[in-house]
């Protein structure tokens, strides 16, 4: 399948037609003149592996991995990341001088990058984290090693208790229950659900929140019932989407492959006026 493409670097994907990831990959390879050509793939959903593997032994230096395919990535990978190991889920991918397959997870320290570079986070806040997922999995181990506490609402309660357990280990975590209503104040609330959110409203309760609470959404794409919208007559003011973190995880990967790392600002700010 790859033997007679031109590019080296891709994102894999399904669907993969909304991906963003060549756009900043491209600007980043001319922003520092680092020679990188970077694809997009669309993968049918038993075919990962033997495609990634295919990738791989022709032209594949690196691959970015996105749904549904993060935990068959870390399946194949023949070395992982500390990152990787703890989060159990791979979005970036590396071979080797060695030929080796090197498995990473950058989602997470890209959300931490990203919440430090819009003044979002500090040390000891207390963060509400809404979903219980694959993309809560990768985003733990940073903010709990930065010092946060974390919540977890979810609303399959095994499914939390199981994600508690894997992080408990690496610092203050636990599962939100209404009790909480009674004291408690975040100062960071983030998305790490897929959908708009707006049928949950009610398991959200406003007092949660202050006018000194930000708001983040992993999710980029603009959606009128989006999670943000349902707090912009709320009383807190700092929101976001998840553009930034999509660049910086992205600059992490591109560090990994070239061991330079790109200068975000502008292509955040161009993604965002689109």
């Amino acid at each position: 399948m790859f033997k007679d493409k031109n590019f080296n670097y891709a994102v894999f994907g399904n669907p993969i037609d909304h991906s963003k990831s060549p756009a900043i990959h491209n600007f980043f390879s001319n922003q520092t003149g680092v020679f990188h050509t970077y694809g997009s793939i669309n993968v049918p959903l038993n075919k990962f592996s033997s495609i990634i593997l295919d990738f791989f032994k022709h032209n594949g230096k690196g691959a970015n991995i996105t749904a549904p395919f993060k935990q068959e990535a870390y399946c194949i990978s023949h070395e992982l990341t500390e990152r990787a190991k703890i989060a159990q889920s791979v979005n970036t991918l590396k071979k080797t001088d060695k030929g080796y397959i090197l498995g990473d997870n950058t989602d997470g320290i890209g959300l931490l990058s990203d919440l430090i570079r819009l003044d979002f986070i500090k040390k000891k806040y207390s963060v509400l984290i809404l979903g219980a997922g694959g993309a809560a999995r990768g985003i733990l181990f940073p903010l709990l090693s930065f010092g946060c506490s974390i919540f977890i609402m979810n609303r399959t309660l095994s499914n939390t208790k199981k994600l508690i357990k894997q992080f408990n280990r690496y610092g203050k975590i636990n599962i939100f229950n209404k009790d909480i209503l009674k004291y408690k104040i975040f100062d960071l609330i983030i998305n790490a659900t897929s959908q708009s959110l707006e049928e949950e409203n009610s398991i959200i309760d406003l007092s949660l929140i202050s006018s000194n609470t930000c708001i983040y959404d992993m999710n980029y794409k603009k959606n009128k019932k989006s999670f943000l919208n349902t707090f912009v007559h709320v009383k807190s003011t700092k929101f976001s989407n998840g553009i930034g973190m999509l660049v910086f995880q992205a600059a992490h990967s591109f560090e990994l492959w070239h061991n330079v790392f790109p200068e975000t600002d502008k292509i955040i700010n161009i993604l965002k006026a689109e």
